[in-house]
């Protein structure tokens, strides 16, 4: 999702939840059982793009913008073309095609700096509280992204989330980018849980969409206040943060 100045600006400033947007009532007939989690709704990465502003001064927010957008755009394209190459691989040739398209000189020394601050990041301030609610609620946990299981592992560790997640759902167990169906089906397997019993809890509307999509109830936690994307799909709640999650969650245990 493309990260302009203005939410670029509000990322920096984000704080925790507020009140929770229903934008629909799922139709589960069994109480929902666990939440899979892409991997934004969990990492914080406001890091990255401080420091792609300490390193390319005035051109932080553009370059972070051009980077994100390429990041993905390069997902699905590898997706359609059948050509798969893991998100670590991704990140670092997304960060040199933006370089390279706004003329900025990117040095081996700030490529290899910029790409290892994706293993210094650490969660969300409000996803611990949200986890141990979830937990204590017989709720389970998963991660369900197209980052690679080093890049997650790294997060969780740096936050001290180990005992709350079942093992990694990386796209790199299917070859195959979000919002392939292929990604989303890892709920299913992993989790050994039907749709109904999955919650999905996207980062960006395009997520949200390709899980509504698949079948699952699916969560937006719209840190940015952005408008639904134009996709004929409505998530069936709407959160500014992970306490929005619980409550929507919590609502679906009866």
């Amino acid at each position: 999702m493309p990260v302009h100045r203005r939410t670029f600006l509000q990322l920096a400033a984000a704080g925790t939840s507020s009140a929770l947007l229903t934008t629909g009532q799922a139709s589960t007939r069994q109480p929902i059982k666990a939440v899979a989690f892409d991997g934004l709704t969990i990492i914080d990465p406001r890091p990255v793009f401080a420091l792609t502003e300490a390193l390319f001064p005035g051109n932080g927010s553009e370059l972070s913008n051009a980077w994100r957008t390429r990041q993905f755009e390069y997902t699905w394209l590898r997706s359609m073309g059948n050509r798969y190459a893991d998100f670590w691989q991704i990140t670092e040739q997304a960060l040199v095609f933006a370089c390279k398209s706004l003329k900025l000189e990117l040095s081996n020394q700030n490529r290899d700096r910029l790409m290892q601050r994706y293993l210094e990041l650490k969660a969300w301030p409000d996803v611990r509280a949200a986890l141990v609610s979830l937990k204590d609620a017989g709720v389970r946990s998963v991660i369900l992204a197209n980052l690679t299981v080093p890049m997650l592992d790294a997060v969780v560790r740096n936050s001290g989330l180990e005992n709350f997640f079942e093992p990694h759902l990386s796209t790199d167990l299917v070859k195959a980018f979000k919002p392939d169906p292929r990604a989303y089906q890892m709920g299913l397997d992993g989790l050994q849980l039907k749709r109904e019993e999955i919650v999905f809890s996207a980062s960006a509307s395009w997520d949200a969409a390709g899980a509504k999509w698949f079948g699952y109830t699916t969560f937006w936690i719209n840190r940015m206040g952005l408008p639904v994307e134009e996709l004929s799909v409505m998530p069936d709640g709407i959160g500014t943060g992970q306490a929005d999650l619980v409550n929507f969650v919590k609502s679906k245990l009866a």
